[in-house]
């Protein structure tokens, strides 16, 4: 495997983690609506996913989220998360390896900079990636399509061959997928989809500490 030279990371699931907080949330908030679903389908139905995608799919079914609905979400989010926000194990040493093996990188997320703004802030990530946020507000469809992906990379002066994704869900895994880029997915959350990002054709990895021995950055 060929050394990367832009390495794309996901947000939330990869570099911070907020998906048991938001995915309780949303669940109450779909349930609340007319959709009943599980915390624990929501994760394995909508992780990875923007909001304006996870609207769409729930209303066609006749549930009634409302306009102000990602609104809404938004406006909550610092009370959601006023508890503190941990950073994923042994990310930060991760990162700190790309950075100082003169790699490019940058984050690929569907929550808006806003929000990442706040949870990698929580987490002292912020300094690594204040420059280099992109969002899925930023393209015409989030993922599973690829646009994110290849909006960053463009963005950054890179071709998709030369770029690897970190991802920890199925929608995100496709995307990278699609977009013609090596995938790397994390699934030590016991609710990861294991076998769903093991079918996208991902490289699948359970600890931080061993994503730098997949990946030759040195």
């Amino acid at each position: 495997m060929s050394k990367p030279k832009l390495v794309i990371f996901d947000c939330d699931g990869v570099l911070v983690d907020t998906e048991p907080l938001a995915n309780r949330r949303l669940s109450s908030w779909l349930t609340e609506a007319g959709y009943p679903v599980t915390y624990e389908d929501c994760r394995r139905q909508f992780v990875g996913r923007s909001l304006v995608s996870v609207q769409k799919e729930v209303e066609a079914t006749g549930a009634i989220l409302g306009p102000d609905f990602v609104e809404r979400w938004y406006r909550e989010l610092p009370e959601l998360f006023e508890t503190g926000v941990q950073a994923i194990p042994h990310i930060e040493t991760f990162v700190s390896a790309v950075q100082t093996a003169g790699i490019a990188y940058c984050v690929a997320s569907s929550a808006r900079v806003a929000k990442m703004h706040m949870t990698l802030g929580q987490t002292g990530l912020l300094p690594y990636f204040r420059d280099v946020l992109f969002s899925a507000t930023m393209v015409e469809r989030g993922k599973p399509f690829p646009d994110l992906f290849l909006h960053a990379a463009g963005a950054m002066g890179f071709q998709p061959s030369d770029c690897i994704v970190i991802e920890d869900s199925v929608a995100g895994a496709q995307a990278g997928r699609a977009a013609g880029m090596r995938v790397f997915a994390y699934h030590a959350d016991p609710h990861s989809d294991r076998e769903g990002l093991a079918a996208t054709g991902a490289v699948l990895f359970d600890d931080m500490r061993k994503l730098a021995g997949l990946i030759p950055i040195g």
